[in-house]
């Protein structure tokens, strides 16, 4: 047996099975856009730890960054008093953001569920309002208040009733599935009728003025890479200026420059009010947290949140670490040209390979739907065997929505590595397309 399946087989017998893995591999390095498993094998790593590690595995200048602060405070407690990390990695996620961000105030916590969750406790204190509009197709995270906004599969939720209670789903746009039956749009000839279902919303369940906040991925995540009509955000915006709600982006996945910007909400042209962030600022630690405008910040009460592990002095270092070394690097430009190439690479393989049924994303957030001769989704079972094969071929990949291909690399991938990679999945879904179509 493999050092990597012994390591495996050990984890089976001690993790809970309610731990899922993608792939049946045990990972011991990474480097770069790279990782090796236990018995030194490498792969082409397109997850990037499901869209976190911005600049690939085990950066030096990250490195370097956390052993000098490992060696002199790795930890004292954020209720217990001040550090300078703290606030200098607040002060350098806000140097990304527009005006009135730029000048907002935030507070870190360990990882993107638990910015979500901050974000509505502080929009329904500071508002003093109970309701928060969210979307089908959305993932904000699994811990029970994010759990009650996430939409995106009722696995998730599967015998955990009651949630937390106050949240009202409208559907998210969808162009390529549109759930008002107008097939063959785009996001830039919408038909709209989302529009419609929202003030539905507002005129017949939530009173406007019990509406505390609208929750909003830029992208849909995990429901399957979903770029909105260029108006949804503008338009989201525009309600809550009209009822004094609060608008929260979730850019825990779009977040950091994953988009080809430094936030999936600068596409629309829109500010929001607070901004719930996590897992690429940390630099491959757990980080997370929100940014919200000052007048908003201001409003929140003295001792209303905390967390122990919150804003660790290590894991600032990594995220402070991570941002220089972005700007050095140019990894925004970097996302976006490379982004544009692979997604171009597999619209042109489609042609010869009518196994994949569409593209999306935009930057490094790609999404290609997987699709049998009907035009229905292949199945679980299919697309695991699909991820599985490429993984074994040496390229790791994960899933998004329904029956999606997630290629979240790292942003400072290089043309000719996401070229080898890409070679290697054509030729696996070629193989396989006889089985599947």
């Amino acid at each position: 047996m493999s050092i990597s399946k012994s390591i495996v087989e050990h984890d089976k017998q001690v993790v809970s099975p309610a731990i899922y893995r993608t792939v049946d591999i045990a990972f011991e390095r990474g480097e770069g856009s790279y990782l090796y498993d236990a018995d030194g094998k490498r792969y082409h790593d397109l997850s990037a730890g499901i869209a976190t590690n911005a600049i690939g595995h085990c950066h030096p200048k990250v490195v370097q960054a956390v052993q000098a602060q490992a060696a002199n405070l790795m930890h004292v407690g954020t209720p217990v008093g001040h550090t300078r990390l703290y606030a200098d990695m607040l002060d350098a996620l806000r140097a990304t953001m527009p005006a009135p961000l730029s000048n907002g105030k935030g507070v870190l916590m360990n990882s993107g569920g638990e910015a979500v969750e901050t974000a509505l406790k502080m929009a329904r204190m500071v508002t003093r309002r109970p309701m928060v509009l969210a979307f089908t197709e959305s993932f904000h995270g699994r811990p029970m208040g994010a759990l009650a906004a996430t939409a995106s599969n009722s696995g998730y939720r599967k015998s955990l009733g009651p949630l937390l209670n106050g949240f009202q789903h409208v559907p998210y746009p969808n162009c390529g599935s549109c759930v008002y039956g107008h097939a063959g749009r785009t996001p830039d000839n919408c038909c709209g009728a989302w529009k419609n279902m929202i003030q539905m919303m507002l005129d017949k369940l939530v009173h406007p003025d019990d509406l505390a906040a609208i929750l909003v991925e830029p992208i849909a995540g995990e429901g399957g890479y979903l770029v909105p009509p260029p108006d949804f955000l503008p338009f989201l915006r525009d309600i809550c200026n009209k009822t004094g709600a609060l608008l929260i982006t979730d850019e825990v996945q779009t977040g950091l420059g994953r988009t080809g910007k430094w936030w999936g909400f600068e596409h629309s042209g829109i500010v929001p009010d607070i901004v719930a962030m996590g897992k690429a600022i940390g630099g491959g630690l757990p980080l997370g947290g929100i940014m919200a405008i000052k007048p908003v910040a201001d409003r929140w009460p003295t001792g209303s949140h905390g967390s122990t592990f919150g804003g660790n002095p290590v894991a600032c270092a990594a995220g402070l670490a991570t941002l220089e070394v972005m700007k050095e690097e140019n990894a925004l430009e970097n996302a976006a040209k490379v982004g544009a190439h692979i997604a171009q690479r597999i619209v042109n393989e489609q042609s010869g390979l009518p196994l994949i049924a569409a593209v999306r994303g935009r930057g490094m957030m790609i999404a290609a739907d997987l699709k049998n001769k009907d035009g229905k989704p292949i199945s679980m079972a299919q697309h695991k065997q699909v991820v599985h094969d490429i993984a074994a071929n040496g390229v790791i990949v994960t899933k998004t929505g329904s029956c999606g291909l997630r290629l979240a690399p790292s942003l400072n991938l290089s043309q000719q590595q996401a070229d080898q990679a890409l070679d290697i999945i054509f030729d696996v879904l070629h193989e396989l397309s006889p089985q599947l179509y």
